[in-house]
This record gives structure tokens, C-alpha cells and sequence, in this order.
């Protein structure tokens, strides 16, 4: 049996480094790109990475770089980089692989394209698939089961070829062809986390946050036929299975984030002082935007939007609650 082909995974975050871990456990090679140098010196003398996720004992399989030179021929790369940054990462790399699987979350602010669009412009002859859905990094680096979305533009033969050298036995992708799909909900329910967060912070009680996950999958729904994606995708992992996970554990960075804003913090100061990015905060805007625009129904999306902006949370929330009363399939604000 031949030796199998190393892979690639650009950005050591939390989720990166989970994600090298658990390629790494059919004894590939896994090159690592990390933009700190003391992640890449700790992830190759100690195999830790105590700055991004220290609970983790890494393989070492795993091998770190800060030079991006080193993954240009390889075959298959995850780019797992803060959404705002992906495009110009890729921009830096001397050579694009043949396959690129995008992780990030998020809409890039400024262009309003999605990280798909993104990555074809800087690397239009490469084969994009974008892997989202339920996942806490920890989890993820522990073994512990979980199930992606696995989103292919190329259809079933791009699936037939990257699916198996991304499958473990605890790490299940399913597939899919609609990558627009499975970005606008990785997309959103970052925001809808920090919503949940808000309503936590607050102390409105769990009746609140089930009713906020509900309107909230509602606006996804909408947004995402909006922009062509289909309503099964939005309905399984990397839609509703994301969601849950998200809005429901302060182990999601914009959960965390949304319930300091409900209990009063800054969130300037919170942004600013946050090593690691709480994604919704950076998608809320440009959301808020695209759906101004393109005349959808977002209200808690425009309502964290503001929050973000520095209103009060208690005046936001209690805003929303005295909108007009409607049917719940109503589309019309």
C-alpha cells in the first residue's frame, strides 16, 4: 500500500489545528500553516498549540510552517484562516493546489462575496469544496464523533476523490453540491449565536432562546433562497446542525462573545481584545447590508447588527418584541 499523500491545512486557530490533528490519525503527513511563530515552534518541539487550543496533545505527524511556499504542491490544502483574511492568504500562495476545501465562516466584508467566490479568484483553477457544520474544535481534536457537510462544486467526481482522504472513522462528511448553501449557513448562524449569547447575557430564559433559534433559521431560510441556495442543504449539518450547536454552548466564540454584550460589556473593547475571531461579528454588517438591499426580512440579524455598533442590548431586544404581531410564515417586516 502506497504512503499517503500529505495534506495541507492553512491557519493553526483552534479549528485548524483540530482539523491537522484529526487528518493526522491514519498516519498522513500534515503540513501546518500558522502565522504566529511561537504556534509554529510549540506545534514542532512539543506538539501543542498552547496559544490556540492547549488542551490538545498533537500528532507528530503534524509538522508547522510560517512559510506558505511549503504547501504550494501539495494536493489537497483546508484553508481554515479568519474569513477577512482568506483571500489574501491565498493571494500569497506561490502555487494553488488542485484541491481547496474552505472551512472559514463568514461573508468578506467590503465585496460581500462569499469565501467560495473568494478563493476562485485567487486560485481560479483549482476545485472548491467548502466543509461546514456541528463542530467544537476540542471535540474534534479529542476523536469524538461528528458529522460535516461536505460541499463539492465539481459534483460527485470531485466528491469520489476528496471525501476519502478526508473521512476518519470518528470525522463523517456527507455529501453535497450546493457550496452556496453551505456557506450561507455557516455564515449566519454565526450571527444567530451571538443573538442566543444576548439573550443569555440578558437572562431572558430558555424559552426566549428557542424562539430566537426558530425566527432566527427562518431569516437563514430566506436569505438563502435569496441567494439560490436549496432549503434541504440550509436544513441539515451545515444549516439547522450548526445552528444548534452554536446558539446552545459558551464553548462557541460568538456565543461568548454574545453574552458578554448582554451582561453590558464594550464590544469594542471585547473585539479588541480577543485574540480569537468571533466570526458573526465581522458577518452582522455585511449581512444587515445584503439584506437591506436585496429586500429581506432580517430583523434579528439587523437587531445584533446594531448591538455590535454599541446600542444598548436590553433596548434592542425589547424593539424586537414590540414589532407588530403577524402570522410566522409572514416574509414582510
Amino acid at each position: 500500500m502506497s504512503e499517503r499523500k500529505t495534506i495541507g491545512v492553512i491557519g493553526a486557530g483552534a479549528w485548524g489545528t483540530a482539523l491537522a490533528q484529526m487528518l493526522s490519525t491514519d498516519g498522513r503527513g500534515v503540513m501546518l500553516w500558522a502565522y504566529e511563530d511561537e504556534v509554529v515552534n510549540a506545534v514542532n518541539s512539543a506538539h501543542r498549540n498552547p496559544l490556540f487550543l492547549p488542551s490538545a496533545e498533537l500528532s507528530p505527524q503534524i509538522r508547522a510552517t510560517g512559510d506558505l511556499a511549503d504547501l504550494a504542491r501539495l494536493d489537497m490544502v483546508l484553508v481554515v484562516t479568519p474569513a477577512q483574511v482568506l483571500g489574501r492568504v491565498l493571494a500569497d500562495l506561490p502555487e494553488c493546489p488542485r484541491d481547496l476545501v474552505l472551512c472559514s465562516k463568514g461573508i468578506e466584508a467590503g465585496t460581500k462575496r462569499l469565501m467560495n467566490d473568494v478563493a476562485r479568484a485567487a486560485c481560479p483553477d483549482s476545485a472548491i469544496a467548502v466543509l461546514s457544520g456541528p463542530t467544537f474544535a476540542h471535540e474534534v481534536a479529542q476523536g469524538l464523533p461528528t458529522a460535516v457537510t461536505l460541499a463539492c462544486d465539481g459534483g460527485r467526481e470531485h466528491w469520489d476523490r476528496i471525501s476519502p482522504e478526508i473521512a476518519r472513522p470518528a470525522f463523517r462528511p456527507y455529501y453535497s453540491d450546493d457550496v452556496t448553501g453551505a456557506e450561507i449557513g455557516g455564515a449566519i448562524k454565526n450571527v444567530l449565536a451571538i443573538a442566543c449569547g444576548v439573550v443569555e447575557g440578558l437572562g431572558l430564559g430558555q424559552n426566549a432562546r428557542a424562539a430566537l433559534i426558530a425566527r432566527g433559521y427562518a431569516e437563514m431560510l430566506r436569505f438563502g433562497e435569496t441567494l439560490g441556495a436549496r432549503t434541504e442543504t440550509l436544513a441539515g449539518l451545515c444549516g439547522l446542525g450548526d445552528l444548534v450547536l452554536t446558539c446552545s454552548s459558551t464553548s462557541s466564540r460568538n456565543f461568548a462573545l454574545g453574552k458578554a454584550l448582554g451582561e453590558g460589556q464594550n464590544a469594542a473593547d471585547l473585539m479588541a481584545d480577543r485574540r480569537t475571531v468571533a466570526e458573526g461579528a465581522h458577518t452582522a454588517p455585511v449581512l444587515a447590508e445584503l439584506a437591506q438591499e436585496r429586500g429581506i426580512a432580517m430583523p434579528i440579524t439587523t437587531a445584533m447588527n446594531t448591538i455590535l455598533q454599541g446600542e444598548n442590548p436590553r433596548d434592542i431586544v425589547a424593539a424586537l418584541l414590540a414589532r407588530p404581531l403577524r402570522s410566522e410564515q409572514e416574509e414582510s417586516e
